[in-house]
């Protein structure tokens, strides 16, 4: 009789949405204690800003060089010692006492952090079967906009009762704890983890030699350079992430001087968007597998879904700027950033689409661009904001969706980067690694 499929794929993606919970965590505490920084330090807006930028450069720097660690070295090792490392920057955070300061942790903190979205993405090509890829995606994506949910709230009580400090010190402490879990419990192959039987193998591999037999080697980088969907792909997550980033930055700044909220009130304010963002993520990744499962192309599941997501964040943004009360306002921009959930869904899942093999390396190409609008945004926002006011700098935020919604159109997710191997190997052939029970 054959023994049913023993479910540690989905354990795995519950670790996975943990850690970037954290690791989301560690961005948003910033973000929350700015107004006590900027009290303590003196710090600018523009100062503020450029402690947010230089933890993207150092982040977006280590996005493609992640992706294909992520493939040379496997995704284990590579989670481990990145979510160990920003980790230790994280609670070094607590220590600074200038600007300079400041500016050297967060670059490292960027540096450490990057390597763990396409690490992610290999390791959910790896563990997940072809009708799974938007669910692992979607667990990815959860953790990472959950952690804004209940950030805000968390590290305003924190700094009420321990200073801003404390947040920084018990945020590194629990990610360098589930560092350790997740070497602890994750394998480069579900063949050659104990927790895992045979008949779980045999679902997640199918018959994709890809999966089944992997081989270390660079992805053809030549080729992919030379594919306008590879440039596309990349360019609508520019768009993408700028907008998210100009929430994750200035959300609660925003709140507090444009819409005159306490620090309280804002704590629990600056959620709703991120708690949208999340739901609908969640929501994406189902309904998309189920789509794809019934017959729906891909172009129609992820490409739509792309460009619906983006239409719908420019028109919200853009009511929520000029919304006259504040009510309205976190009404529309919650709405807004829910929307991205649709756009960041189809993104990471086309990755895995387009990049196969090499989705590390896909992936990253893609969130380097992304974080490029990282890079640009805390900067830009903060720079139109002290010129011409908030509600210029959320317009002009809007108005770039546009041009993320024409990127999409370009991108195809049923034409892999790569062509599948010709001929699969068996699917399972004997492995002591596995459990059979």
């Amino acid at each position: 009789m054959n023994a049913k499929a023993s479910q540690f794929r989905w354990f795995l993606a519950v670790l996975m949405f943990l850690i970037c919970f954290i690791s989301y965590m560690d961005r948003v505490n910033l973000s929350v204690a700015t107004p006590e920084i900027m009290k303590e330090f003196n710090f600018t807006k523009m100062d503020i800003g450029l402690l947010q930028t230089v933890f993207f450069v150092g982040y977006s720097l280590m996005q493609i060089p992640g992706g294909i660690m992520s493939e040379l070295f496997g995704h284990r090792r590579v989670i481990t010692v990145a979510a160990s490392f920003w980790s230790i920057f994280t609670a070094l955070t607590a220590t600074c006492t200038s600007l300079p300061m400041f500016a050297v942790v967060r670059t490292l903190f960027g540096i450490g952090e990057g390597p763990l979205a396409p690490s992610f993405s290999r390791f959910i090509y790896r563990w997940f079967n072809s009708n799974e890829k938007a669910r692992g995606s979607s667990f990815l994506l959860g953790g990472v906009f959950f952690g804004p949910v209940i950030g805000p709230a968390a590290t305003v009580a924190l700094m009420l009762a321990f200073g801003w400090r404390s947040v920084f010190v018990i945020f590194g402490a629990a990610g360098l704890v589930l560092a350790a879990a997740w070497y602890y419990f994750a394998t480069e192959s579900p063949r050659h983890n104990k927790f895992v039987n045979a008949a779980e193998v045999a679902h997640i591999e199918g018959d994709d030699a890809e999966v089944t037999q992997p081989q270390k080697e660079l992805a053809p980088w030549r080729s992919f350079l030379s594919s306008p969907q590879f440039w596309a792909i990349g360019i609508q997550f520019f768009i993408t992430d700028y907008i998210m980033y100009v929430f994750l930055a200035w959300l609660p700044l925003y709140l507090m001087e444009a819409q005159n909220f306490s620090l309280q009130k804002m704590g629990f304010a600056a959620s709703f968007p991120w708690a949208a963002l999340c739901i609908v993520t969640f929501a994406t990744g189902y309904f998309s597998d189920k789509l794809i499962i019934a017959g729906a192309s891909k172009y129609r599941v992820r490409t739509l879904s792309g460009v619906v997501g983006l239409a719908l964040c420019c028109v919200f943004l853009y009511l929520g700027a000029v919304a006259t009360t504040p009510t309205l306002n976190v009404f529309w921009l919650t709405l807004s950033l829910g929307s991205l959930g649709l756009t960041f869904n189809a993104g990471w899942a086309a990755c895995i689409d387009l990049g196969g093999k090499f989705s590390g390396s896909v992936s990253g190409w893609m969130n380097f661009w992304g974080n490029l609008g990282g890079v640009v945004a805390p900067l830009l926002t903060a720079w139109i904001a002290t010129h011409y006011g908030w509600q210029s700098a959320i317009i002009t935020t809007s108005a770039f969706a546009i041009i993320g919604m024409a990127a999409w159109l370009l991108v195809r997710p049923e034409r892999p980067l790569v062509p599948k191997i010709a001929n699969p190997v068996p699917a399972f052939p004997e492995n002591k690694a596995v459990s059979n029970t």
